[in-house]
């Protein structure tokens, strides 16, 4: 099964100075052709910016692993669209939501990811995110 990330959670299973690292370093080691994981450019570049301007990582060392990743090949990596960003213009709009969120949402949902791992309280409170025939449930991986 396909688990989308969402950026608190790729933070915290790269950056070993979170405590939450300890409960989600395994969710990158354990990656396999029954375990994958989906990202977006949204999702990497909001990495990149925390990696580097909060975490203090050299830049070099943050694109070093985010590229790694995005190599990995058990990691789905779906590009921003016209229809993704649509999508989410519309969802920033019903859902009252900003337009980062609204863009990450927007491009899991248009390609069929069922299941959002997140951290932010906004996103969990949605409980499920319908547009069309697909659905995102957000889920916190520290809850379970």
């Amino acid at each position: 099964m396909t688990i989308a990330l969402d950026t608190n959670i790729l933070c915290y299973a790269l950056e070993p100075a979170y405590p939450e690292h300890v409960a989600l370093e395994k969710l990158l080691l354990d990656l396999s052709p029954a375990n994958t994981i989906a990202l977006n450019p949204t999702v990497i570049h909001e990495t990149y910016h925390v990696l580097v301007f909060y975490s203090e990582w050299t830049p070099d060392e943050a694109a070093r692993r985010l590229t790694m990743l995005l190599k990995h090949p058990h990691v789905e990596f779906y590009n921003q669209t016209r229809t993704v960003t649509q999508v989410a213009l519309n969802i920033a709009a019903k859902l009252g939501i900003d337009g980062r969120d609204a863009l990450i949402i927007a491009n899991y949902l248009t390609n069929k990811v069922p299941t959002l791992y997140t951290h932010d309280i906004q996103l969990l409170k949605l409980k499920k995110i319908v547009w069309k025939n697909s659905s995102l449930k957000p889920e916190d991986p520290l809850q379970k």
